[in-house]
């Protein structure tokens, strides 16, 4: 395979996948395997139906999310993440994240799987593993936040199984090396109006970036906003009802040599109210080494291209050093306290 046979093409729309037999498990998946191939060669993002997670769960998870957001900032700092220590889970007011060096437009809660004090990870204080914050005065949002991630951690090892079979492997491949023990990790995110009385300098509510890991599920509302870049430059990733949009991560990247992109992508909320979002991060395991797969010479390494001059390729370690010297850049003063 020539290297000009992995770049990412340019786009015009991101594609839409009916999942259902992942799901299922019927003999149609190879058919599935085969549009997510080539979705994550031409694109990195794609849409996903037929993913069976409960439409009432969501609605709840949706309703909760805005009760919290309403509330004076006092009352949503009594979870700030500050309180949370190594675990890395609370609440961030407004420009309280950089992700692209500049303070993001949005204000939102990070939670990962909740683990009991006398959890071995916990007892060694490993970063970003231990027990979440949830408001008090909320009936109902820590089950709710709970379940929704139980749901996505069931969808990402479906997901995993189809790219597993996307790239030819046996459907195990990921959930061997790398995804027995995933590290999840769910955002609830909102964006507030944009202000600005001018487009001169765009106030973005995420700018430019690429995600860490290996798969990042996103719930979004119909505000629209979302945008992934395509080398003709910047497409609409606008809300299908009922559907998630997937795309893959840095380390997907790294694993199949450029093969599959982890494609740039920002937010910027173009409504006149809040825009509500839920990323959920199915990564590998913390303590697990990312190699690359044997898929033949396909680096492609396009740091002059990428939103951070950064070769993925050129990367050695287990995910938890990756996450974390990415994750340390985006909370500097939070780094400082607990890393």
């Amino acid at each position: 395979m020539t290297k000009s046979q992995v770049l990412v093409q340019s786009f015009s729309q991101v594609p839409v996948i009916d999942i259902s037999a992942l799901v299922s498990g019927t003999e149609q998946q190879q058919i599935v395997a085969s549009q997510i191939n080539q979705a994550c060669r031409e694109c990195g993002f794609f849409y996903i139906t037929g993913h069976g997670v409960d439409e009432d769960l969501q609605l709840r998870l949706q309703q909760l999310s805005q009760e919290f957001f309403a509330q004076d900032l006092a009352t949503k700092m009594e979870i700030q993440m500050a309180l949370a220590g190594k675990a890395w889970r609370g609440y961030f007011p407004v420009g309280g994240e950089l992700t692209s060096g500049k303070p993001d437009l949005k204000e939102g809660i990070y939670f990962g799987t909740e683990l009991e004090a006398n959890h071995p990870l916990v007892k060694a204080s490993t970063p970003m593993h231990g027990a979440n914050l949830f408001p008090s005065n909320i009936p109902l949002f820590r089950e709710t936040v709970l379940d929704y991630m139980d749901a996505m951690t069931r969808l990402g090892h479906h997901l995993m199984a189809g790219i597993s079979l996307s790239l030819g492997l046996e459907k195990s491949y990921f959930a061997d090396r790398y995804t027995s023990n995933p590290l999840t990790l769910f955002r609830i995110f909102n964006y507030p109006p944009n202000l600005a009385v001018s487009d001169s300098e765009p106030s973005w509510g995420v700018g430019e970036h690429t995600d860490y890991g290996i798969l990042t599920i996103l719930k979004q509302d119909n505000s629209g906003g979302l945008q992934v870049k395509s080398r003709s430059g910047w497409i609409d990733a606008s809300p299908i009802p009922g559907s998630f949009v997937c795309n893959i991560g840095d380390m997907l990247e790294l694993m199949t040599g450029g093969l599959y992109k982890s494609t740039p992508h920002r937010v910027k909320n173009i409504s006149a109210r809040n825009r509500l979002s839920f990323p959920f991060f199915f990564d590998p395991n913390f303590d697990v080494e990312v190699k690359p797969i044997k898929l033949g010479e396909v680096v492609n390494n396009d740091k002059e291209e990428r939103w951070d001059k950064a070769n993925v390729h050129d990367f050695r370690g287990t995910y938890g050093d990756y996450v974390l010297s990415k994750v340390s850049k985006v909370f500097p003063e939070l780094r400082r306290v607990v890393l």
